[in-house]
């Protein structure tokens, strides 16, 4: 008998942060980071960061914005999507769309551990603000 799939469900963020080779860190989302992130049993998931309190654009246009407005929008959100698997204390999320063009198409792995009812992931080396980093997320079950 196979066991349950602990990653199925909607997750809320608790901490965003960015570890870099110096040892600094920094909370590319803010301290206050927002986030979602959904597994399913048929094998997709689902992810959002978000800096909170993001300014709205003074046009209602969701098609529209000035060039300013629409890169800190960029600039303040993360999100992507696609199939997921597990491979031993990885979680490869097999990206199909995203925010971040470069990566649709490839495979991000992350570490995970279940610790004290929450879901812990980390990324390998990313390079993030020229410098080569580590990210740590935090997520709660909802």
């Amino acid at each position: 008998m196979s066991k349950p799939n602990q990653f199925i469900g909607t997750w809320r963020l608790i901490s965003c942060e960015i570890r870099d080779s110096e040892g600094q860190v920094s909370y590319p989302f803010g301290e206050d980071a927002l986030g979602f992130l959904i597994y399913t049993d048929d094998g997709y998931m689902s992810g959002t960061l978000t800096r909170a309190n993001r300014p709205h654009f003074a046009a209602g246009d969701i098609l529209g914005g000035t060039l300013e407005e629409q890169a800190m929008a960029t600039q303040t959100y993360l999100a992507y999507c696609g199939r997921y698997e597990i491979q031993d204390n990885k979680v490869i999320h097999h990206v199909e769309t995203s925010l971040f063009p470069n990566w649709v198409g490839v495979d991000q792995a992350r570490f995970f551990e279940f610790k004290e009812g929450k879901l812990v992931l980390s990324t390998p080396p990313i390079l993030a603000s020229g410098k080569e980093s580590v990210g740590y997320l935090i997520w709660e079950h909802v």
